[in-house]
């Protein structure tokens, strides 16, 4: 089945209080993000921004792993979850602007993201029986890697089952209580959503081990 995808651009005339306002707290440095609804204020935005210097501009997505040297990243958008994917995988300070309000992921925000990251890895070392979601879209689709682990799993002794799914209800994963948890190979977003889902990112000594 063919795929149509149509941009949904939000119409916003830029804000130029809350802009000035936002141009006197970012550093010199930063990296112009922006989910795909808001690319005509993100263009604005760099334009208006003329005393900082643009490291990069592009579309982020949930999975969006973005590596630069500014000193900060600017999201252009609402999604306060691509925003906290952002911090996690860049560590550096994400600031957040959708015209009307300026927000920050706070340290704090990290500081438990990452402890209870780290009760899912503890989880997954004493975990027997395995599930590993993997997604059919495009562009988040990584059933070779999941094959990977399956084996790479199995060899240590877990077993281990594989889920497809285009859109995961994560509701849905209650229906199998013999899952001890789940690893994620989609939109890294998701592992947020449960205590008993741990993104692939995370399990890097077995992978490795591929």
């Amino acid at each position: 089945m063919k795929t149509l995808f149509i941009e949904a651009i939000k119409k916003l005339s830029l804000n130029k209080d809350k802009i000035t306002e936002l141009e006197s707290i970012l550093p010199n440095t930063i990296y112009v993000a922006y989910s795909i609804q808001y690319k005509k204020l993100a263009t604005q935005v760099k334009s208006f921004l003329k005393n900082k210097q643009i490291k990069g501009f592009s579309q982020v997505l949930g999975c969006s792993d973005i590596k630069t040297n500014a000193e900060a990243i600017l999201l252009i958008g609402e999604a306060r979850f691509h925003a906290l994917n952002l911090a996690l995988s860049s560590n550096k300070p994400v600031f957040i602007f959708d015209n009307y309000s300026i927000s920050k992921i706070t340290k704090q925000e990290i500081e438990e993201i990452n402890k209870r990251n780290k009760g899912k890895y503890l989880k997954f070392l004493s975990s027997n029986t395995i599930g590993i979601l993997v997604s059919s879209k495009p562009g988040q689709n990584n059933s070779s890697l999941a094959e990977k682990l399956r084996k790479q799993l199995e060899l240590n002794g877990r077993k281990v089952y594989l889920f497809v799914s285009d859109n995961l209800n994560v509701s849905e994963l209650e229906n199998f209580p013999d899952i001890d948890i789940w690893i994620n190979t989609a939109c890294r977003g998701i592992s947020q959503d449960s205590m008993k889902i741990i993104d692939c990112s995370q399990i890097k000594a077995e992978i490795s081990k591929i």
